[in-house]
């Protein structure tokens, strides 16, 4: 650290300060240098984060910053027109830097940048940064077959050529540094040449502040017009955005229609999979429907209410049949009828099962004599439960529909290469509202029946309206945060598993077993087991 070229330090071993190009610690070296009071000394990095004399008072840099470099490279390309650039930098945090820097100054000009290659120091992977190097359209500075830089230019240091004139390796023979410098030169015994070739192939060409760092080829070549590709051209003076419903192709040279995302009965394997769930659970509804219209007069289906089974297993098809507004392309009428409709059928399923529950505990407290509840007995009580619980929901969604309705909506930032068709609830207040209230019924069901089912077997229905309301209430839980984390048709998936898996788990736990005893366990269906 405390060498300096061309001198021996072996003398002392006082420390006097660094100098030193060392990229990728220069910033860490600098940070531990400012607490002690060391001064450093840079003839290579440009880092503006050093560049603040505030944090590092004792760090010098020999020539401007990154930012000019920028602006030249910026001016170069913009005198030659190349508007179609790829950006090569190291994957560090210094690189990191000089490409946001960089992007920014090439994309204000109107620039563009076709490709970024962040190269680990390593040199790791080499093969897979050429091979996108090979695909890329941005070739017309490939076809140099050399590389352009700045650096500062010699010719502001004074006295700076009459040393390189002067200076001659015979008269210094013991510098190693002057030796490697001209060792390729074939001026051993002349002057030290005014370009100082490095490597090979590199040197400087004077220029007033900078230079332009390159081959004699490249210079010579510089003038080659930029290629074009058609349709559009990458190089040309501006650089055009595609309309919102295209996107750029692979090489961006063209924009291309992005395509359309919804629950397509055409694309996605979801559809018929929720298609064929559907139709089966109809059917099957139906056949439960017309077993219990064949026993209507049976003691079963009299005892657990069959105005309400009625109207409960006519409330399930309509539940399944909503499925289909959720299916295919939205539009602005299936939009309005997805919600209302299924929030207005559900609530009545669960008005329904609510209603069954409250019939449960009446009947049991009117088997005793001379109890009041027996003049709550009858069809027109659960009714009118029945009524009054979903007509809150419907005067919900009146004024949903009245002040802000859904509506169709094109959803085009959210992805780059396609535009998702989906549904605006219009007043996601109402919505929540209308599944708030569902909710509320549903919980409510649950506890009343909950607390009924210890109840003798005469009025056991109590048992399946808990399990019932029970796989309803963990299914809806269980889908409002999936409801939010997603978005487009998947979105819609999710509201369509809920609504198949609940209405299908009221359809099992509220007919299944009564089934069961109407097709095989006739003898229990006789009503003097019903005073058991």
């Amino acid at each position: 650290m405390g060498e300096f070229p061309n001198y021996s330090c072996q003398g002392g071993n006082k420390f006097a300060g660094l100098i030193g190009n060392l990229r990728t610690a220069t910033i860490q070296v600098a940070q531990i240098l400012r607490l002690y009071g060391y001064p450093q000394i840079s003839y290579g990095v440009s880092d503006p984060l050093v560049s603040d004399g505030a944090l590092y008072p004792n760090y010098f840099q020999l020539f401007q910053g990154d930012q000019i470099q920028y602006e030249m490279i910026v001016k170069l390309l913009k005198h030659y027109g190349w508007n179609w650039v790829g950006i090569i930098t190291s994957q560090d945090e210094s690189g990191e830097r000089e490409l946001q820097e960089l992007s920014h100054m090439l994309t204000s000009h109107g620039i563009c940048i076709e490709l970024i290659i962040k190269m680990s120091v390593t040199m790791e992977g080499t093969h897979k940064y050429l091979a996108v190097i090979e695909k890329s359209t941005s070739q017309t500075m490939m076809s140099f077959n050399c590389s352009l830089s700045f650096a500062p230019s010699n010719s502001l240091i004074p006295g700076m050529e009459t040393f390189l004139d002067n200076v001659r390796p015979s008269n210094r023979p013991s510098d190693p540094i002057l030796q490697d410098i001209c060792s390729d030169n074939h001026h051993k015994d002349g002057g030290c040449p005014r370009e100082l070739r490095l490597g090979g192939c590199n040197k400087w060409k004077p220029n007033p502040s900078w230079s332009l760092r390159t081959n004699s080829r490249c210079l010579h070549d510089r003038e080659v017009p930029p290629r074009t590709s058609e349709p559009n051209n990458p190089d040309s003076e501006n650089c055009q955005t595609c309309p919102d419903n295209e996107w750029p192709d692979e090489k961006k040279v063209k924009c291309i229609p992005k395509t359309y995302d919804f629950l397509s009965y055409k694309d996605d394997i979801m559809v018929p999979v929720f298609f064929f769930i559907s139709v089966f659970f109809l059917i099957l509804s139906f056949f439960i429907l017309g077993i219990f219209i064949l026993y209507w007069d049976t003691t079963t289906v009299r005892a657990n209410n069959r105005d309400l089974s009625f109207i409960l297993l006519v409330s399930i098809i309509l539940s399944f049949l909503c499925v289909f507004l959720f299916l295919g392309r939205p539009e602005d009428v299936t939009c309005m009828l997805r919600q209302t409709a299924f929030g207005v059928i559900f609530s009545v399923a669960v008005s329904c099962v609510l209603a069954k529950t409250i019939m449960v505990c009446i009947a049991f407290k009117a088997t005793k004599p001379g109890s009041y509840w027996k003049k709550w007995m009858g069809a027109k009580v659960s009714n009118i439960i029945v009524l009054m619980s979903s007509s809150i929901q419907v005067f919900i969604t009146i004024i949903w529909l009245a002040i802000s309705p859904p509506f169709q909506e094109l959803d085009m930032h959210s992805y780059n290469e396609k535009i998702i068709v989906q549904c605006n609830e219009g007043s996601a207040i109402a919505f929540y509202c209308v599944l708030g209230y569902m909710g509320l019924l549903a919980a409510v069901s649950f506890i009343i029946a909950f607390l009924a089912r210890t109840l003798p077997d005469s009025f056991n229905e109590a048992k399946y309206i808990t399990f019932s309301m029970l796989v309803f209430c963990s299914v809806w839980i269980a889908m409002i945060p999936a409801y939010l984390s997603t978005k487009g048709k998947y979105m819609v998936a999710v509201e369509i598993f809920a609504i198949l898996a609940s209405t299908a788990g009221l359809l099992s736990f509220m007919f299944f077993p009564k089934c069961y005893i109407l097709l095989r366990k006739k003898e229990i269906n006789r009503r003097h087991l019903l005073k058991q």
